[in-house]
């Protein structure tokens, strides 16, 4: 068989042994890294995903997990589990703030609608029946719908085994593609989380901060059908049986120990070109880090005299303040940095390497000039509509798939867009049911018309036209005009209803065209346009997945030429990274980082209230040295967080870190503010991730949360 591009990538050298997030089937062609940093497994059972330890590797579609008992407990980061806790939370319960632990099976919560286990089963390479000779000869829409028909064939195969859910992920900007089948367990139940003084303790202030003493852990619990098979909510559902659970390390680790993480990254931008660097730092991560802090602000002022309303948006809130507070860091490492400059001169030194062959040339030459041209398009496209996005009330977009969804119905599934498929309705559904915990209309209102006057603002030829007739906007319109078209929209809509908003997921089109409810009209009027700008956005991304690809195959032949690893950017699929436990002789603040943070920490910096108040039986447990077995016999306490080399990202939370014998050490859950810019460009003097020490969350189950339940079934006691 042919050897992928991916595996062709890496055999002339590796990265660094801290550099990469691979592919489990890379491993082996970085053998001699894994061992010289301190792996004690043979790299190559790392590469079969239905063994240990990758067999207990989970996504939950946003954040990484792993099975931790043959009951189907998972572990992963609280913040993973926050907006499951905050859905369960009321004013009078409140479990962000008090945290939760089912004692029992009965007592476990479901977790927030939507909320799924995904456990891979296979990863094929399908590169040459998504792109065959047919699709390789066209370009434009015709090449994105004949992909996106290739992808929805083979996932309706791959899906006829039930209860699994298949992906076609892109890899070097589709230039390979993968199947990715998964079992999707449905499920899902909030087993415990620690009280927020723990989970989140420090918040926005630490967070991508170094020294930390954040207690960032939860525990969700996999349930199926009697017969094991995936199941939605039901009383009669059994726990999942794992094949494979990661086993609790039994000494802690010490500073230059191996240590790995597993888990789902997902976004790195490593490949990019210099004009994507230039326009995402120059242009669009400083637009979304301004209206993020101005929407904060809002929700601050919205929910300020209304707890419940607040609870309804803590995870919007949290999520936010996360990328925020990333894009910020990403920024201010950027500033004065020579990282565009170096870009540039990389990529000279491609198209000069491609035009000193005349066959090189003929093949690549001109996708280069190609790609330039049209991420120039998709970047004016982009400061366009940028405005317009945050400008649609929630509602009118929750219409607009409701309306969509209706359209598509009506066709023979294999015709359906992807996204409106049977196998996306219980995804669709969920997100309409959650509406109940995470939507207000008085903030949503505030949110919207802070954006529409901004868009509203711009010149007419800049503004959707459709956009512009439902809502009522015209050339010079003031705030209260503005207000009043705005209040207009909302208040002749039911959708705020849940049982009218779930009626609409069984209605038909027609149904959708008699209707007077305002943000259905207006989901119905703004069709058309919706549909042609579709087509649009298919036509350019038809065009540019042909030119990346070929520009990815140029770089990766460069690279190659030169001895240089080339593994892919992360893309959301499983991967490992692997480093050693180190601190830094230089912190972002001047001052030389220890590896390890303890308890010690946690009670200087407890202040009793707001993001420091931990816990009193928590504190009092630390003054008074409770420590038991989970005393490090070096630092004299207690651990909590340590620094690894790992090369970890978004997506990467929840990742479980374990030794070089494969046991389960921590938790991954966040990077340092100066090294996140290593998205972009990778700096191994100062890329450092945090993880939470498995120490530090036996020892607060045990003597603070006193989880022996949970201990218990762990095989921690």
């Amino acid at each position: 068989m042919k050897k992928s591009l991916i595996a062709l990538a890496i055999l002339s050298t590796a990265a660094h042994a801290d550099e990469g997030m691979w592919m489990p089937q890379q491993l082996p062609q970085v053998a001699k890294q894994l061992k010289a940093a301190g792996l004690k497994l043979d790299p190559a059972t790392l590469t079969k995903l239905t063994e240990f330890p990758m067999g207990a590797i989970v996504s939950l579609g946003g954040c990484s997990a792993s099975f931790v008992s043959p009951q189907g407990l998972v572990a992963t980061n609280h913040h993973c589990v926050y907006n499951s806790v905050a859905h369960n939370s009321t004013p009078e319960r409140d479990l962000l703030a008090n945290g939760f632990l089912a004692h029992n099976l009965d007592e476990e919560l479901p977790a927030a609608p939507g909320s799924r286990i995904y456990v891979t089963k296979a990863v094929t390479n399908v590169s040459a029946k998504i792109i065959g000779a047919d699709v390789a000869k066209l370009s434009g829409k015709k090449r994105s719908d004949a992909i996106e028909h290739n992808q929805k064939k083979m996932v309706a195969d791959c899906e006829q085994d039930a209860g699994h859910r298949c992906t076609v992920s892109a890899y070097y900007g589709g230039l390979e593609f993968y199947l990715i089948k998964q079992l999707e367990i449905r499920d899902v139940r909030l087993v415990h989380a620690p009280p927020a003084g723990v989970g989140k303790f420090g918040g926005d202030t630490d967070n991508w901060m170094w020294p930390r003493h954040t207690g960032d852990y939860g525990f969700y619990r996999a349930y199926v059908s009697k017969d094991g098979k995936a199941a939605d909510f039901s009383k009669d559902n059994v726990p999942y049986l794992p094949q494979h659970v990661l086993k609790l390390a039994k000494e802690g680790v010490k500073e230059g120990d191996f240590v790995m993480a597993l888990g789902y990254p997902g976004r790195t931008n490593r490949h990019r070109l210099p004009s994507e660097v230039a326009f995402t730092f120059g242009w669009n991560y400083p637009a979304y880090v301004k209206i993020s802090g101005e929407n904060l602000a809002i929700i601050a002022r919205e929910t300020a005299d209304n707890k419940d309303t607040a609870l309804k948006y803590a995870g919007q809130v949290a999520s936010t303040n996360n990328y925020y507070k990333n894009r910020q860091g990403m920024l201010d490492s950027y500033a004065g940095s020579d990282i565009l400059a170096r870009k540039t001169a990389q990529h000279e030194e491609l198209k000069a390497w491609v035009n000193g062959n005349a066959a090189r040339k003929a093949e690549y030459a001109a996708d280069i000039e190609h790609i330039e041209q049209l991420i120039a398009q998709r970047d004016s496209d982009t400061k366009r509509d940028f405005f317009l996005g945050y400008s649609k009330p929630r509602l009118l977009n929750t219409a607009r798939a409701l309306y969509r969804l209706a359209n598509e119905t009506a066709k023979p599934d294999a015709e359906r867009k992807a996204g409106f498929q049977e196998r996306d309705l219980p995804r669709i559904k969920a997100g309409v049911a959650a509406l109940v915990r995470n939507y207000d209309e008085k903030v949503d209102r505030a949110l919207v018309m802070h954006a529409l006057s901004q868009y509203a603002a711009q010149p007419k030829a800049q503004r959707n036209a459709a956009f512009d007739a439902v809502v009522g906007i015209q050339d010079g319109m003031g705030a209260e005009q503005l207000k009043t078209a705005l209040n207009a929209l909302y208040a002749g809509s039911k959708l705020g209803d849940k049982a009218e908003r779930a009626a609409w997921l069984e209605r038909k089109p027609a149904d959708f065209l008699a209707s007077g409810d305002s943000f259905i009209k207006a989901a119905v009027a703004m069709s058309p346009a919706d549909l042609k700008e579709e087509a649009d956005d298919e036509e350019l991304g038809g065009n540019i997945q042909q030119a990346y690809a070929n520009y990815m195959k140029a770089k990766i032949a460069f690279m190659n030429s030169r001895g240089q690893a080339v593994y892919p950017d992360a893309n959301g699929t499983l991967r490992v990274t692997f480093g050693n436990i180190a601190g830094r002789d230089h912190g972002a603040d001047g001052t030389a980082w220890t590896a390890f943070t303890t308890v010690n920490g946690v009670l200087a910096k407890a202040t009793g209230k707001g993001e420091f108040n931990a816990p009193a039986a928590q504190l009092a447990a630390i003054k008074a040295k409770d420590f038991g077995k989970y005393v490090d016999t070096k630092l004299k306490t207690v651990p909590v967080d340590f620094l690894a080399t790992l090369d970890i990202t978004g997506g990467n939370s929840g990742s479980a870190a374990l030794n070089a014998k494969g046991e389960f050490i921590g938790l991954a859950f966040d990077g340092t503010l100066d090294s996140i810019i290593s998205d972009w460009d990778y700096n191994k003097a100062n890329t450092r991730d945090i993880q939470v020490d498995l120490r530090y969350m036996l020892w607060n189950m045990k003597h603070v949360d006193h989880a022996d339940n949970l201990l218990k079934e762990m095989g921690a006691n």
